[in-house]
């Protein structure tokens, strides 16, 4: 018998049946052990000696391997083909000789890169060694994270009042979040204006041409810089007695292929066409990997997913070749097959790209067998594989140049006309836009024919039209352009992308909101005071170059060892200089860092003091820290309580996406003078009456939930204000009835009655006749008065009593409580039935059932005489 070791059930169950009976192969479900998350688990001290501990769940599997492995011949260690693969198939080995478990057996690794019968019979013919390289690499890695992280996080939980962790790759992909918000935040809008030209040639066939020179200068973005300066080229278009064509370029151009998917470039088209993340197109693609059910056989329909190289099989090639001759045509098959180099960063070649593991298996015929999900991704996976194999398109370009009579003014028209579609009959890559939103690259620059025109040729003009534009700020990074940022830089590991935007999330110093990746107050914070006292771990070069280092690792170029005393000798010494590191300093630090973010001039007020408390009207804003992470406050404190939250915002009421940071002032009170204002807390929009005087807390109230921003007004803010009210006095006992807001939304409430107010009513102008009715509508409570005796229990004598709950009515005896079936009514229980109730529900959680009521002790009787049993109660 030979063992077998994967690390999914799902994949040892196809797997076994591609072996046969000779083989058992089982799931190790991952990593089986791990550096325990405490202080010491590397220790720099013993040349970096790393304790692994095994948990609960990975000792459950080590000890079924262990079971299997004993009288076995051979164990085959078959986990994922790369330095996590390798790390789990070692870890395996070193605890099973730890428990000497391998004593005869031997011991082998296997990697392949489908789950296809083919590929693991083959794969079994090549078994190799455990690679020592690429182990040392993932004890590198796994060391250097702990480092960082054990070392830098609880620096941050004492200087950082509600920081979470730092991580050596986390907190540069933060880095990059923050900073683009920053850029954001300090944008500033700039005027353009472009005019364009509608002409049309001899034949009356009309085209749009734009301005590119004016009086002899050629134009560049911000030439015409206002309406005025627009208006004038307007007037010299208009008054040009005559329009000619100066010159026309024609020249044809061709558009090659994407290569097939890489990881990165995975999530990055699945998040651009699909709207997946990361996080959720690696689950899909292992679903894909590991095989599904395709009439009773397992298969893998593509090949490993985590890869960085776009090198692809020659088989593969030549079932996609076969495939485009068959569907369409020879005219779009290349001469020869495409061959793909890697070009990102720290690539390794030895993976191939991902791909269908069978080029014959159509998206169409696959469909049946997959969920909606598994559908449009390996849809997505075979088109572009089959696209990369494609003829290039090839498209005709013609720029044409007008010019006026005199030369005064020069206009440009292009056109671009696809002359043979090639590979984009089948495929087009998406791109994010310059606003961030997904367009199809290739049909971005759209299919814009001219018309026929030869220089020299008289051009006669039909309508002048000059347009208005803005600078747009960068986009915030979403989860398929942060991944190609990542891969650009350097940083981290296709296989680690998804996982890194799920940690930032998780500790919440990021939220995903419309797709784009916001930084959270907390994570603007962590970054500041990282890039302030450890900036060099946070600079993109130092983790990019540390990437560089484990790959020459996994290749044999560098100890690894030698690697971390390295970084070891330079880091602690950072941390060593933080040991006396002040509060007051780190605020100071943090309030330069962030204060022109935070504090932002007004360009229409410059001479405005832009932290000047608007409160007190004397104090100075600054960062602030307490228990739950920073603030703004007020250098008057205790005097002024003024506070907000953390937000960069123009004016204090909205940043450069639209989006309310700071307290929106709405106007006064009318009664008190107090200033009204909107604010956005941790739980959501609310409306304030004033400010803090001492420890007295201002007035606020919660906005409903489907209010709009938009339509919070100084009435709508004065009438919530004013929550909870008296509606009216109930015509049946002239008790009062009240509206107000609860942690569950609106209500009306009458005595003990609340009743929910309908999310399309407005609890703010509800009137009595409503709120009677919706009082009348609550559901009766069943069951009688809470504490009602039904009688007492035959076995103890105690009583039982009827309550009525929140959950509905119940029985209770002593500390047994039981809930009345609904087929019960509360006002026709009886005793008996009450005595069932408590002896199934004392049964159910193991409680002792009441205990039998003892008999009298008898005067001592003859020994002769029977004694007599105590006569047993019937209840």
């Amino acid at each position: 018998m030979k063992v077998v070791v994967v690390e999914s059930p799902a994949k040892a169950k196809t797997i076994n049946k591609y072996l046969g009976q000779d083989y058992r192969v089982l799931a190790s479900m991952g990593h089986v052990r791990d550096l325990p998350p405490k202080d010491g688990s590397v220790d720099p001290e013993h040349d970096f000696a790393m304790l692994w501990q095994v948990d609960g769940r990975g000792e459950k599997h080590l000890k079924e391997i262990a079971r299997a492995v004993k009288g076995a011949e051979q164990l085959i260690l078959a986990t994922d083909p790369d330095r996590e693969g390798e790390a789990i198939s070692w870890h395996i080995a070193e605890e099973l000789i730890r428990r000497k478990a391998l004593a005869k057996t031997d011991v082998q690794r296997v990697v392949f890169y489908e789950i296809t019968k083919k590929a693991i019979q083959e794969a079994m013919l090549h078994p190799r060694e455990l690679n020592r390289e690429l182990i040392d690499a993932y004890l590198a890695r796994r060391a250097l994270d702990y480092l960082v992280g054990f070392t830098l996080s609880p620096i941050l939980w004492r200087k950082l009042p509600g920081s979470r962790s730092a991580g050596r790759v986390q907190s540069v992909a933060l880095r990059l979040i923050c900073e683009r918000e920053a850029e954001i935040e300090v944008f500033r809008a700039q005027e353009y204006w472009s005019v364009d030209v509608r002409v049309a040639n001899a034949k009356g066939e009309s085209f749009l041409a734009r301005l590119t020179h004016l009086n002899g200068e050629k134009l560049d973005k911000f030439g015409l810089a206002n309406e005025t300066a627009a208006k004038a080229a307007v007037e010299i278009l208009e008054s040009a007695s005559g329009l000619k064509v100066s010159s026309v370029q024609r020249k044809e151009a061709r558009r090659n292929p994407y290569p097939a998917f890489t990881t990165s470039t995975l999530q990055q088209e699945a998040s651009r066409k699909l709207g997946f993340g990361a996080s959720r197109t690696m689950r899909l693609a292992q679903q894909l990997y590991e095989g599904v059910d395709l009439g009773g056989e397992t298969v893998g329909l593509i090949t490993y997913m985590r890869t960085d190289g776009v090198t692809v099989a020659g088989e593969a090639i030549e079932g996609a070749r076969r495939v485009i001759a068959e569907r369409f045509g020879p005219s779009y098959l290349p001469a020869s097959p495409r061959i793909y180099k890697t070009k990102a960063k720290n690539a390794q070649e030895a993976h191939e790209a991902i791909r269908p593991t069978e080029l014959g298996r159509s998206p169409r015929d696959m469909a049946r067998h997959l969920n909606e999900d598994q559908r449009k991704l390996y849809d997505l996976i075979w088109t572009r594989m089959l696209a990369s194999q494609m003829e290039s398109a090839r498209l005709d370009q013609v720029a044409v140049d007008i010019d006026t009579e005199g030369g005064a003014a020069r206009l440009r028209a292009n056109g671009s006309v696809v002359v043979f579609p090639g590979f984009l009959a089948l495929y087009q890559e998406g791109r994010d836009d310059a606003k961030g939103d997904e367009t199809k690259g290739d049909e971005a620059e759209g299919d814009r024919r001219l018309p026929q025109v030869n220089e020299g040729e008289t051009i006669s003009r039909q309508e002048v039209v000059s347009e208005q534009h803005f600078t747009q700020p960068p986009p915030r990074y979403s989860e398929a352009s942060i991944v190609k940022k990542f891969e650009e830089l350097g940083i981290a590991r296709p296989s680690t992308y998804a996982s890194i935007i799920q940690v930032l999330q998780d500790r919440n110093y990021v939220r995903l909101e419309k797709r784009r990746l916001v930084p959270e107050d907390r994570g603007r914070v962590v970054t500041a005071f990282l890039s302030s006292f450890f900036k060099r771990y946070v600079e993109y070069g130092f983790t990019a170059d540390m990437e560089e280092q484990l790959d020459d690792i996994s290749g044999g170029r560098k100890d690894w060892k030698a690697v971390l005393r390295q970084f070891w000798a330079d880091f602690s010494t950072a941390i060593a200089g933080t040991k006396d590191l002040s509060i007051t300093a780190v605020i100071d630090a943090l309030d330069e860092d962030l204060g022109p973010h935070f504090f932002p001039a007004d360009p229409e007020n410059p001479d405005r003091e832009p932290r000047l408390c608007r409160a007190c009207g004397t104090g100075r804003l600054g960062l602030r820290l307490g228990r739950t992470g920073g603030f703004i406050g007020c250098s008057n404190y205790p005097e002024c309580r003024f506070t907000r939250s953390l937000a960069a915002a123009a004016n204090g009421e909205g940043d450069a996406n639209g989006e309310m940071t700071g307290p929106l002032e709405l106007g006064p009170d009318p009664e008190t003078g107090l200033m009204v204002t909107l604010r956005k807390g941790p739980f959501g929009l609310y409306v304030q009456l004033g400010e803090p005087v001492g420890k007295e807390k201002p007035k606020r109230s919660s906005l409903p939930k489907g209010l709009a921003l938009e339509d919070v007004t100084l009435e709508k803010a004065l009438a919530l204000l004013a929550l909870p009210r008296t509606i009216g006095q109930h015509p049946d006992d002239r008790e009062p009835v009240l509206a107000g807001l609860g942690r569950f939304g609106p209500y009306v409430k009458h005595g003990s009655t609340y009743r929910s107010i309908p999310a399309d009513e407005d609890v703010t102008t509800i009137g009595l006749n409503r709120a009677v009715t919706l009082i009348a509508e609550a559901p009766a409570r069943r069951g009688a008065a809470a504490g009602k005796e039904i009688g007492v229990h035959p076995a103890d004598s105690k009583p039982i009593t009827l309550h009525s709950g929140r959950y509905g009515p119940y029985v209770k005896h002593g500390k047994i409580i039981a809930s009345l079936p609904k087929s019960v009514e509360p006002d026709g229980l009886t005793l008996d039935q009450a005595v069932e109730l408590i002896a199934a529900r004392a049964e159910a959680t193991g409680k002792k059932k009441p205990a039998k009521k003892a008999a009298k002790k008898k005067a001592p009787a003859k020994k002769s005489a029977p004694k007599k049993k105590a006569a047993r109660k019937v209840g």
